[in-house]
Order: C-alpha cells, then structure tokens, then sequence
C-alpha cells in the first residue's frame, strides 16, 4: 500500500511553502529549490517580503489567490503557530499539511485530521522525496 508521503508527492503540483526564507543558505529556500528543480510549483508565504526565489510572496496562506490551487501546505514555522495555519489551509481546500522535521504540534494534526487533510509532522519533504524518488 502507498505511504501518505508518497501519495501527496505523488499527487500534488503546488506547494504553499510558510516561513520560506529568501537567504540561499537556509534549509527552507534549499528545500523549495529542490522542490523546484523536481517540478513542483512553490508558492512563497512569508509577510517580510515582496518576493522569494523570484516569485510573489504572499503575507500569509489566506493572502493566497484561489487561481493559485495550492493542494500542499509546508510549514517551517514554530510548532506553535502550526494549528492557526492548518486552519487557514483547510480553507484552501488543500490535500495535506505536512511540517517540516522539527515540528511537532498535535493540535495540528487534530485539527487537519478532523477535516480529512493528511498531516505529516516532524519530517522533511526534502529528505522523503529523495528516499521516495531518487
């Protein structure tokens, strides 16, 4: 049976990536270059700029245009700031919510549980793909 890592990656196109950080050196902008270089399409959410990587940034997953489509949420954000922006991902209608290694918030996962949204917490998208994929 496939894995829920597997069938997201398998499934989704674009990636709303919180907390991406324009600086080359951290790990969220070499995870959203990877993402890129596989062809996902990365959405940039960070309020403390106009743009990342080359692309709009949006202040946050509510900001996000509905002709954007995003159907995967990840997070590098603290844990604590993870259930609010489940709930904002939940009203995009998105597949999953998946938190990057590190992150751990169980109300999170309650709450994207509850509604049918595949959480995956403390684990990185990067490193999965690889192992998946490579």
């Amino acid at each position: 049976m496939e894995s829920l890592n597997s069938k997201l990656l398998r499934n989704v196109e674009n990636i709303a990536m919180v907390g991406l950080s324009p600086d080359e050196s951290k790990y969220s902008n070499i995870v959203a270059s990877y993402l890129e270089g596989k062809g996902y399409n990365v959405i940039p959410v960070n309020p403390n700029y106009d743009e990342i990587m080359g692309k709009k940034t949006y202040n946050s997953l509510s900001d996000i245009s509905a002709d954007e489509q995003v159907e995967l949420v990840s997070i590098f954000r603290p844990g604590e700031e993870v259930p609010e922006l489940v709930r904002e991902a939940i009203v995009l209608n998105v597949t999953g919510v998946w938190a990057q290694e590190g992150i751990i918030s169980e109300e999170g996962k309650s709450i994207a549980e509850e509604k049918g949204v595949i959480y995956i917490m403390d684990c990185c998208i990067k490193k999965v793909h690889e192992a998946l994929f490579q």
